[in-house]
């Protein structure tokens, strides 16, 4: 699922980047890669999501979260 669908607080894991090399980059450099585990702080209706990486906070575009496949952790 696209981590844009989850709700705040949901903790998931990184499944794929739908993306080009320069998207994949731009992740990797916040610490979003696949098989990483992450926290969504925020997501509302409209606007950026914001997600917590391994303890720093990053915003996403909505269009960016899109494309980031996330499996949920219990």
């Amino acid at each position: 699922m696209p981590l844009a669908m989850l709700l705040p607080g949901c903790r998931a894991k990184v499944v794929a980047l739908c993306g080009g090399r320069e998207f994949k980059r731009r992740l990797a450099s916040m610490g979003i890669l696949p098989g990483s585990e992450l926290v969504l702080v925020r997501c509302g209706a409209a606007g950026p999501v914001i997600v917590e990486v391994r303890g720093s906070q990053f915003i996403l575009g909505r269009g960016m979260a899109q494309r980031v496949l996330v499996e949920r952790l219990p």
